[in-house]
């Protein structure tokens, strides 16, 4: 019997590409990537006469809001320039997609596809002479659509 390896948290990469567009918008590499969720409402309805059960009936689907931290760079203000042409034109969207690879980072093995992004909070890093610690500024993406591609 063949044994499946989990993914490690740390293999992954980020490519967001505007509408439009075909080279990726981000040239430098998240550290951290959060929110890829998934989730329906229900709503619960009771028969009558059937004490011992309930009837759950599928509801809406809800979905998070993707995180994305890095550490910003001299020349690496492409999510700045994003979000700024996104205030100008509400319409503009853009794909994201995120690749997890195997455990030795040499393929990819799953691919996290979200549709129709839209920045929605863009965050400088904290500045503080006191410390040496790289500057990290944040992303939060909202997305309409969702799906899993299996490599």
């Amino acid at each position: 019997m063949a044994t499946t390896q989990p993914f490690t948290n740390f293999n992954f990469a980020v490519e967001v590409v505007r509408a439009g567009g075909s080279a990726p918008l981000v040239q430098a590499a998240f550290a951290e990537c959060d929110g890829l969720e998934m989730g329906m409402e229900f709503k619960t309805l009771r028969v009558g006469g059937a004490n011992d059960r309930q009837v759950r009936l599928a509801g809406p689907v809800t979905l998070g809001q993707l995180t994305l931290k890095r550490g910003m760079a001299a020349d690496s203000f492409d999510l700045w320039q994003w979000m700024s042409d996104s205030i100008a034109d509400p319409a503009l969207r853009a794909e994201a997609s995120v690749v997890l690879f195997a455990a030795d980072g040499s393929s990819e093995r799953a691919r996290f596809v979200l549709g129709r992004c839209l920045p929605v909070k863009l965050k400088a890093p904290p500045l503080n002479g006191k410390d040496g610690a790289v500057a990290i500024e944040e992303l939060q993406i909202a997305y309409e659509t969702l799906t899993v591609q299996r490599v």
